[in-house]
């Protein structure tokens, strides 16, 4: 009951999406569309709700930290290495903060993601029809045979045409894409 109402809101939303795609019967551009969309709420949460400095300063102090001890190490220095394995405590502590910081965008962001896929996924939606034709160089380079046996193993069989992407493919080529050009419009440091 509930599923079907999500479910109509999202054919209320992305209906008229699907209605004016190019090409129904693939609809390529309404998954790059979803992808964007997601995309940008993604990145906004992330933006939104991780301070950014903060980020970024941890991971400087974590590298810097990585180097005296490797220095300490390669050194054979003893005080040298206790100092760094004194500072290891508060530096472990940090990067726990730190990685709690980060699954904050992922814990407002999960649940609408997972619908939207269960969504792209039902096999009445013309989305879960879609198959895109890669260039052999690209379909290597992004591991496309490795994600077909992997997706064979699970739901049995895979694509049996060369150079070919399913919708959730697609979608996350598309995806990785525009969530690094939205952080470099949005100003995080890393990215692309």
């Amino acid at each position: 009951m509930v599923l079907e109402i999500i479910f109509g809101g999202l054919n209320w939303i992305f209906g008229p999406i699907l209605a004016l795609d190019p090409m129904p019967n693939n609809p390529m551009l309404t998954i790059f569309l979803i992808a964007t969309i997601i995309a940008f709420f993604t990145t906004l949460a992330n933006k939104l709700l991780v301070d950014q400095d903060e980020m970024e300063a941890s991971r400087t102090e974590m590298k810097e930290f990585q180097e005296k001890m490797k220095e300490a190490q390669m050194s054979g220095d003893a005080k040298a290495l206790a100092k760094a394995q004194a500072m290891q405590k508060d530096v472990m502590a940090k990067q726990g903060d730190m990685m709690k910081n980060s699954f904050k965008p992922l814990l407002v962001t999960l649940i609408p993601i997972m619908l939207m896929f269960w969504w792209m996924g039902q096999p009445t939606n013309p989305i879960n029809n879609v198959i895109v034709q890669l260039p052999e160089f690209v379909y290597y380079v992004l591991l496309v045979p490795v994600w077909h046996g992997v997706y064979g193993m699970f739901y049995g069989g895979g694509p049996s045409v060369p150079f070919i992407a399913g919708w959730l493919g697609w979608y996350i080529m598309c995806t990785f894409a525009m969530t690094q050009i939205l952080r470099k419009f949005m100003g995080f440091k890393t990215g692309f």
